[in-house]
């Protein structure tokens, strides 16, 4: 069975940067497809970025020009580098390989495949 788990949630003052990384074991879907949401309590999961088995990649708007993803296939990885953090980029984030691709805008990313249990990012103004 895949298993995510995340790494590197960190309290950090706003403007700051924060690097997350995901462990991927036995990813076993025939399509390498992996991205980032992240929550907050009482709020809709927001999908962030995702990132193709090409190298092609897709962020929100709410995280463009300051996020980006990448993926270490060696050591079967997923990093999300995370600059110039907001108050609003509080939340739980978690990695997920839904096995196919799935559009960000599409609400479902959790539902499918598997996620991590998710690091928490925490940035003060």
């Amino acid at each position: 069975q895949t298993r995510l788990v995340e790494s590197g949630g960190d309290s950090v003052q706003s403007g700051g940067s924060l690097k997350l990384s995901c462990t991927v074991s036995r990813y076993t879907f025939s399509r390498y497809f992996m991205g980032w949401f992240r929550q907050v309590p009482g709020q809709r999961r927001e999908a962030i970025a995702s990132i193709d088995e090409d190298g092609s990649t897709d962020y929100a708007d709410s995280v463009k020009g300051r996020f980006t993803i990448s993926h270490d296939q060696s050591k079967n990885t997923l990093y999300l580098q995370m600059n110039s953090l907001k108050p609003e980029d509080t939340a739980k984030y978690s990695c997920s390989a839904p096995g196919f691709p799935i559009p960000l805008s599409s609400g479902v990313w959790g539902d499918f495949g598997y996620s991590g249990q998710g690091t928490q990012v925490t940035v003060s103004s």
